[in-house]
């Protein structure tokens, strides 16, 4: 049985500040804590947002953020042994601060006040806050804009309430209520709690804007919203406010095309229901692929060949694209969403983090962490429920599978993460987060919701543990923050396609190298046999026409044999824009092993891999 990681002090400060409220109620009046009566009920609210606000210090995480800044940026940051001897003198009174506030006792309320105003400063001196505007999405939730829970009969999280997907496989266009939002992007600035929200840009009807990309010079970004037929489609605006077009074809009408992203070649790359693909386990659901373009919205070619979904495209500091694919051929599908890397011309598609694990059931939003070569953070999530997750920071380099390459859990200083073998992975645990942008690998703007009477507001969190609230408003979600700067533009990758070809050459040094075969002896592959998946169509696929139990889904196609050398390598040619896979086969031609996922290749692609499951962080 899971256990929630709901803080108790957070649950114990929620029922203060309500027993402190609900103590000055009338008969018959609301219980909104806005509601105050006389000099010592306006005491009493007082003393209790004092004490929300105090649970959120933490002495020993702010000492450790101050000592780093002060070691980090040695000259910009010139106050900290002022922040750390103040700190020494709060630190011993808090117990006594925070029984005094329980109590009621307004006199503790100026001293409670300096330390909050101790965190603010220290934190928000930070260095790294070197923008004064913020771009965001600004958005009226369904309901209670501080609901914490999903709908009662199937509670998913409260994604949707949101203007999100309520599962985490879906995509933008599962949604059916994409107009009538209070919606639109905004800027703030300065960035910070009394910082002004400037409109920049109002959706016509009330339309979802979402899945903003700012371009590397700051001049322009790019956006997802519905067009007046309601299909997603993907938009650019200057950042002035002017110059909105849409980029996506508009000839295409039962076509969705969303979640952007800009490239260092000038190209986007962005996801497309254009396939006609059917989700296997849901067959009405059209699957969303990769796809490139020119920065105009020409020349677009598909670039992933998949069972499902991809999501959440991003150009990484090297110049490839991160994204997230969900894949279940042969596995169980609830937990097959892993990080994947491709270069900006679709080839060298291979797995960045999670395949073969069972943990976590998906990293969505993954960044690159600034100036670092392996590590990005991103929201782990589950399946049945939706994106709104757990703030996690990776590093590949130290291990891809499971929780081997965590970093850390934020907040979670010092803690390990359990991988924890779930359906509805992050549903009953806080802080909630989604939309995460790094700063460095210790310091992160991103969209919070730290506890169960909170609003959605955007905060700067570090992986010290300190979560401090940079702008939220009473009545809506604020989302998506993108700070607007400009960036450096990562290196160009040269295409390596050859689009006159409709194959690709593929090496294999030695099938035996790798967990895959491991234990089979050498010279008892003879021959690998290659087969491909059919996918089938929109409302043709689907868990009604399914082949096997949970698996493998789809029919398998077999293309044909091709020998392997005494050394185990072997070499051969495949069709380009196909998944394959590939079955080891003895002298006699029975499989010796199954690939339970698929490699693509571009047209004119030069594929190699070491092995049978070979690792990429093994040594020669």
């Amino acid at each position: 049985m899971k256990t929630s990681r709901i803080s108790t002090i957070g649950f114990f400060c929620v029922i203060l500040y309500g027993a402190l409220s609900g103590s000055l109620l009338l008969a018959g009046e609301s219980t909104g804590p806005q509601k105050t009566y006389g000099a010592e009920g306006q005491n009493l609210e007082a003393c209790g947002r004092a004490l929300m606000e105090l649970e959120m210090v933490d002495p020993i995480a702010l000492r450790r953020t101050i000592q780093d800044l002060m070691r980090t940026f040695p000259a910009q940051y010139s106050k900290g042994r002022d922040y750390l001897r103040t700190l020494d003198a709060y630190e011993g009174r808090l117990p006594g601060i925070k029984e005094a506030l329980r109590r009621g006792d307004g006199k503790a309320l100026d001293v409670a006040q300096e330390i909050i105003s101790l965190k603010r400063e220290a934190l928000s001196s930070n260095p790294l806050l070197n923008f004064d505007k913020l771009l965001l999405i600004k958005r009226k939730p369904l309901d209670d804009p501080r609901r914490s829970v999903g709908d009662e009969d199937n509670d998913k999280g409260v994604g949707r309430f949101l203007g999100l997907p309520q599962q985490s496989s879906w995509q933008l266009h599962t949604m059916n209520n994409t107009d009538g939002w209070e919606n639109e992007i905004s800027i703030l600035s300065p960035v910070a709690p009394q910082g002004k929200l400037t409109t920049l840009y109002v959706p016509p009807d009330g339309r979802l804007v979402s899945e903003m990309d700012l371009h590397f010079d700051a001049e322009k970004l790019m956006f997802s919203m519905p067009d007046r037929r309601k299909h997603w489609q993907i938009y650019e605006l200057g950042t002035d406010g002017a110059n909105l077009k849409q980029l996506s074809p508009q000839d295409q009408r039962d076509v969705h095309n969303f979640d952007s992203c800009y490239l260092p070649n000038g190209r986007i790359a962005f996801i497309s229901t254009a396939p006609f693909q059917g989700v296997p386990c849901n067959a009405g659901v059209n699957v969303g692929m990769s796809y490139i373009m020119d920065g105009d919205g020409g020349n677009i070619r598909q670039v992933c060949f998949e069972q499902d979904h991809n999501f959440c495209p991003t150009a990484m500091n090297d110049g490839r694209i991160l994204y997230l694919r969900w894949e279940y051929t042969d596995i169980p599908h609830v937990w097959a969403r892993f990080l994947f890397t491709m270069n900006p011309d679709g080839t060298s598609q291979r797995e960045f983090y999670g395949s073969g694990g069972y943990w976590p059931n998906a990293i969505f939003w993954a960044r690159p962490i600034p100036d670092h070569p392996t590590k990005v953070v991103g929201i782990v999530t589950g399946h049945h429920v939706g994106r709104v997750g757990e703030l996690v920071v990776f590093d590949p380099a130290l291990g891809r599978i499971s929780n081997q390459g965590v970093v850390q859990r934020i907040p979670g200083y010092g803690k390990p993460v359990e991988p924890l073998i779930e359906d509805k992975l992050t549903l009953d645990t806080w802080p909630k987060f989604l939309h995460p942008w790094p700063l460095s690998d210790k310091y992160f703007i991103v969209a919070c919701k730290p506890r169960p009477t909170d609003l959605w507001g955007i905060y700067l969190v570090d992986v010290f543990d300190n979560v401090l609230l940079l702008k939220e408003l009473e009545g809506y979600a604020l989302l998506e923050p993108v700070p607007l700067r400009k960036t450096e533009k990562p290196p160009v990758i040269v295409d390596r396609v050859d689009l006159t070809r409709d194959d690709a050459l593929v090496f294999l040094e030695d099938i035996y190298k790798g967990p895959g075969l491991a234990g089979i002896p050498r010279g008892a592959v003879k021959k690998l046999r290659l087969f491909t998946y059919y996918f089938g169509y929109h409302t043709v696929a689907g868990i009604n026409h399914r082949v096997g139990t949970d698996g493998p889904w789809e029919p398998k196609r077999i293309l044909g044999t091709v020998p392997v050398e005494e050394d185990g390598s072997a070499l051969f040619r495949v069709p380009a824009n196909t998944p394959i896979s590939i079955q080891p086969l003895d002298a006699d031609g029975k499989a010796m092993q199954l690939m339970r996922s698929w490699m693509t290749a571009m047209p004119g692609e030069i594929v190699s891999c070491v092995g049978c499951h070979e690792k990429q962080n093994a040594g020669a």
